[in-house]
């Protein structure tokens, strides 16, 4: 008989949770403020419970966020103080670097900067406010809306699309003219050097 284990369900502060990436596409970002922004504030913020942020408790009973960064780094930019988490696993009796080899081996981590070279776990910032803006995500996050690829569980498949897209189109484009690089990536999404990217759905020869 197999034991069904009920999510551990915790309030805490969003400025102490330890992101376990060093970037995020502070456009989509943007995006996540305005929802919550204007008139809609106060009709999210009584859903906010739903929106769960994933976290592995780690050494020092810290929170590492395991998913929603980009969530959590929104709330943070709107003044938010606390929010729901979902305890994962709880980590805490492992020495920082055991810790981090576990995360690594399980894709609950993702130490890439910017320009999708693999950095040291000390290159992860310590707060959510710290996190740095890798457009490429941004930019992947919008192919995937716009059906550029199908939806995956894979850990971190829109930072796989990034590094794709990050070869093929130059990063002065996707800073000034989004549109013009989005319409680029949707091309280059269908062609067949992407077809080893999770979710792909470009033409069948």
């Amino acid at each position: 008989m197999s034991i069904i284990h009920e999510p551990l369900l915790q309030h805490a502060a969003i400025k102490k949770l330890h992101p376990t990436q060093i970037t995020v596409g502070m456009r989509e970002v943007r995006q996540m403020r305005e929802r919550w922004g204007g008139e809609r504030r106060k009709k999210t913020a009584k859903n906010l419970d739903q929106h769960l942020v994933p976290v592995i408790l780690g050494p020092n009973n810290r929170h590492y966020i395991v998913g929603h960064h980009h969530l959590a780094r929104a709330l943070y930019d709107e003044g938010v103080k606390r929010v729901f988490v979902t305890v994962l696993e709880n980590l805490s009796g492992l020495s920082p670097e055991a810790f981090w080899s576990v995360l690594d081996n399980r894709s609950w981590t993702h130490p890439y900067d910017e320009k999708g070279r693999r950095q040291t776990y000390d290159a992860i910032p310590r707060s959510v406010r710290d996190l740095t803006d890798d457009p490429f995500r941004s930019l992947a996050s919008e192919l995937h809306r716009l059906g550029g690829f199908a939806k995956q569980t894979i850990p971190f498949s829109e930072f796989l699309w990034a590094d794709f897209l990050r070869s093929q189109i130059a990063r002065k484009l996707v800073e000034n003219d989004f549109s013009r690089a989005m319409e680029e990536a949707l091309e280059l999404a269908k062609r067949p050097p992407a077809n080893y990217l999770p979710g792909w759905c470009g033409p069948e020869e």
